[in-house]
């Protein structure tokens, strides 16, 4: 075949595919043209039919929408017939190619559970179920309202019976919260807790959540709320110390954290005001522990009496005026030797001033007698601890004072005068602020607490003056007399007030029994009781020192005359431990009874109710009811 034959086949074949290419073009033009009436016909078509599904909320129950040539039905049926007329309908158009059934039944939902994620810019996405009675429309009016007009929304939400009264409100309520969530946050509505998940924006929305959720709508109550503070990259912490309080202000990263912080102020400033400027927010390096930290810079709080302890840029720091002396070294060694993982050593800038003025307090609780503030000398701490010790039997003592110079005159006789007042208080406290004894507190007994002024008069040295804030106790409720008698009986019936062999020391099984009488005594003003204390069993012997001293060093010589003496003494026969005389023996039971009156004249007994009986023998002290 020639040449030019084959060549013009080829051509023509070339010719009718480059044909087809335009042809292709212009159906898909036309199908694309054409393809947005299909659906909208399709779509009229169907409207009518679910527009007369309306509910009783006044919103058709069934929802079309086209694919194509398909239209797909939506909703929840009320019941199975209504399904099943509406798909009737349906089917009987023309114009569409198919029905694709995707509706629903209305059932009861247990638990009734709604939710909302916010999605940022392209708006909320709604699931899980909302109540039939509410319209999908209704609902969504009131959800784009809370959020915002315009807001995009994709509602996959079901129609359902068993939502709780008043569910409009509270799915409102929660997606006005979204807004101030990143994209991701999470609102969910359980029967009638709320709950709400993410990452807040910023500061501010963080606090306005924190205050919203503080007042939910009424009927409604919290549930999981995880709300992750914002985050930051100056992280920064501090302590600031003033004559007036503690002053905290900074970033936390959660409210446990918070609350260690404030409690730490509360402590460093012994119940002085503490000032919160707090605010939660992320950033602290995933090295450092909160907690950790905040305990190390409290125990630089403590080294100063005004200045501030920050945490910033990685590294703690401390400035201003150290509480003596001694401080200043101790601050240094803190920073070089105590300093915790991830914490870097910042600067230590304090100053040593003359301490004025002059503090020492003691405070009376329930739990504990405290000491804090300076002393000139270990003898006048000595003299301090012993007299508390003597005077308050059932707190411990705990001594958090240290040694400075500048103290005043007579500061040690002044202190023992106040730990006296301070035992005949409830609770309460003395202190010494220069010349000046304060006593305040809650006294047990009208009598004393009017009393107080001119006792404090009385023993402070020359010079000194007095200032008196003592309240009396509200008395409690009076009890009959056959409810006392029992009262006494039941507080001493499983006691064991036994004393150790040659002691007249109590342990600690005496305290419940003695604070249960002693509080009984306040309520039956008319009770009188009498205590006796037992004698040692014959033969007894104390247990042995745990301190035992070292042995007596001897000479060589006298070492020798011992043994020369030992070798010319004959053994001698066994005989009968000597037994103690009976008035040594009586005198032991008298201490003990004694120390059981004072310890009960400390708690508030008063002396008329209280008397020490007959000594008795071995065995534990008892409790009788005097005549």
């Amino acid at each position: 075949m020639p040449q030019t034959e084959t060549s013009a086949r080829a051509l023509r074949r070339v010719g009718w595919l480059v044909g087809l290419v335009p042809l292709a073009g212009l159906w898909a033009g036309v199908a694309f043209w054409a393809a947005p009436g299909i659906a909208t016909r399709v779509t009229g078509e169907g409207e009518g039919i679910a527009a007369a599904t309306a509910a009783g909320n006044g919103e058709p129950w069934l929802r079309i929408t086209a694919r194509g040539r398909d239209l797909v039905a939506l909703g929840e049926a009320p019941d199975e017939a209504s399904r099943a007329i509406a798909l009737a309908r349906l089917n009987a158009l023309e114009s569409p190619r198919r029905i694709v059934p995707e509706i629903g039944l209305v059932e009861t939902a247990a638990p009734f559970q709604w939710a909302a994620t916010w999605t940022g810019h392209t708006g909320v996405t709604l699931e899980g179920s909302r109540p039939v009675e509410i319209g999908r429309r209704a609902l969504e009016v009131e959800v784009t309202g809370a959020i915002g007009a315009g807001t995009p929304l994709r509602d996959a939400a079901r129609a359902a019976k068993g939502a709780p009264p008043d569910f409009a409100a509270a799915a409102a309520f929660l997606a006005a919260r979204l807004p101030s969530l990143a994209p991701g946050g999470k609102a969910v509505l359980t029967d009638t807790v709320l709950s709400l998940s993410g990452e807040a924006l910023d500061l501010a929305a963080y606090d306005a959540l924190r205050s919203a959720l503080a007042r939910p709508p009424e009927g409604f109550s919290l549930g999981r709320i995880d709300v992750l503070p914002p985050r930051i990259t100056e992280y920064r912490f501090a302590l600031a110390r003033t004559g007036a309080g503690v002053t905290l202000s900074g970033f936390v990263p959660s409210e446990a954290v918070r609350q260690a912080a404030l409690a730490l102020a509360r402590l460093t400033t012994e119940g002085g005001r503490v000032e919160d400027r707090l605010q939660a927010a992320r950033g602290l390096p995933s090295g450092v522990d909160p907690l950790v930290l905040i305990d190390f810079m409290g125990k630089f709080a403590a080294l100063i009496q005004a200045g501030e302890v920050a945490y910033e840029g990685g590294a703690v720091s401390v400035r201003g005026d150290a509480i003596d002396p001694q401080a200043i070294p101790d601050a240094q060694a803190l920073m070089r030797e105590a300093r915790p993982a991830g914490i870097g050593a910042g600067t230590v800038s304090l100053v040593a001033k003359p301490l004025s003025p002059y503090r020492v307090s003691l405070r009376r609780t329930a739990e504990a007698v405290t000491v804090s503030g300076h002393l000139p000398d270990e003898e006048t701490r000595r003299r301090v601890l012993a007299a508390l010790r003597q005077k308050i039997f059932r707190e411990p003592v705990i001594d958090r004072t240290r040694i400075a110079e500048g103290a005043p005159a007579g500061l040690a006789p002044a202190l023992e005068a106040g730990v006296g007042l301070l035992s005949t208080l409830a609770t309460g406290e003395a202190t010494v602020i220069d010349r000046t004894l304060n006593l305040s507190g809650e006294s047990l007994y009208p009598e004393a607490a009017a009393r107080a002024p001119e006792k404090v008069a009385a023993v402070l040295p020359p010079g000194w003056t007095g200032e008196v804030a003592v309240d009396a106790k509200e008395p409690e409720a009076r009890r009959d007399g056959d409810s006392c008698r029992q009262g006494v009986a039941a507080a001493t019936a499983t006691a064991d007030l036994r004393f150790p062999v040659g002691s007249t020391a109590l342990t600690p099984a005496f305290y419940p029994a003695l604070d249960a009488l002693a509080a009984l005594a306040k309520t039956c003003p008319d009770l009188k009781v009498a205590v006796s204390g037992p004698a040692d069993p014959p033969g007894a012997k104390p247990p042995p020192s745990d301190d035992p001293k070292p042995p007596e060093k001897k000479t060589a010589a006298k070492a020798k005359a011992e043994k020369g003496k030992a070798e010319k003494e004959k053994p001698a026969e066994p005989v009968a431990e000597a037994k103690p005389p009976e008035d040594e023996t009586s005198g032991l039971a008298r201490q003990r009874a004694l120390a059981l009156v004072e310890y009960l004249l400390q708690a508030g007994m008063r002396p008329g109710q209280i008397a020490a009986g007959p000594d008795k023998g071995a065995g534990p002290a008892t409790v009788a009811l005097a005549p």
